[in-house]
């Protein structure tokens, strides 16, 4: 397993980083445009017109057939939600993922926007999906074992007894969008492969309200969660560091528990 792991150098990882920039500027400032009244497509649009802008390239818009600019995933979506007319309304949860391709090295990140009079319990879910995604980068340091990623954001979801999505798993990313090693955002029972000072890994936790089982809808994207409960999903793009994981797509957190106006 670990031979197909690349590790980048110094100079790989500052592309890398630009990469990571421009994938963070595009996700932040399609969070900030997302609310109440708009439709998804008017959204996907928007993401659309900033790849234009940074003059970058697009990871996911025909991604094996994806006919979207990002991924736009609201409420019971876990993941690879297609703009359409759906509108956007008061109390819904928006996790939006985006990909950017500078120079040929890829930047992979995503997060959950609430929109307006969220539940509590639903902000409380968004607010452990990303506390699981920095307890895993954590753990993303040369000498661990990939499992210490993986189990670190199970151990701190589990008590609050919402779902770890298992279908869809973290992954490498480099040169191509999905490169290995996967990432489980659980502790699984086989083994993996140790961390490598330069390994990139993309760390997605995807948590649900209730089940973890999702099912995939007619347009073979859109997965659901089977229960119709809500999820969450953030992401980063981290380098392997000596001390921890270097964010690459580095950006203000946005799912702190004092943001959200809750308790843990």
């Amino acid at each position: 397993m670990a031979e197909h792991i690349s590790t980048r150098n110094p100079n790989e990882i500052d592309k890398l980083r630009r990469a990571g920039e421009v994938s963070a500027l595009i996700l932040t400032e399609v969070a900030k445009f997302v609310r109440a009244g708009v439709t998804t497509a008017q959204v996907d649009a928007y993401a659309a017109e900033l790849f234009e802008r940074e003059k970058c390239g697009n990871a996911f818009h025909g991604y094996y057939g994806y006919p979207g600019h990002i991924c736009i995933s609201v409420n019971e979506v876990v993941v690879h939600g297609i703009g359409s007319d759906r509108v956007i309304e008061d109390g819904d949860i928006v996790s939006l993922d985006v990909g950017a391709i500078v120079d040929g090295w890829y930047g992979d990140n995503a997060l959950t926007v609430p929109v307006g009079n969220v539940r509590d319990e639903v902000r409380r879910l968004l607010a452990v999906t990303e506390e699981a995604l920095y307890r895993g980068i954590a753990e993303a340091k040369q000498g661990n074992n990939l499992a210490d990623v993986c189990g670190a954001m199970e151990d701190y979801v589990k008590p609050f007894g919402f779902g770890i999505v298992r279908d869809y798993v973290g992954h490498g990313v480099g040169r191509h969008l999905h490169e290995d090693p996967s990432v489980p955002n659980y502790r699984p029972k086989h083994r993996l492969p140790h961390l490598k000072r330069g390994m990139i890994l993309a760390i997605e936790p995807m948590i649900t309200l209730g089940t973890w089982k999702v099912k995939v809808l007619e347009d073979k994207w859109t997965a659901v969660t089977q229960d119709g409960l809500p999820a969450a999903h953030f992401e980063h793009t981290v380098a392997v560091g000596s001390h921890g994981g270097e964010i690459l797509t580095e950006r203000p957190r946005s799912a702190l528990p004092e943001q959200l106006g809750i308790t843990l």
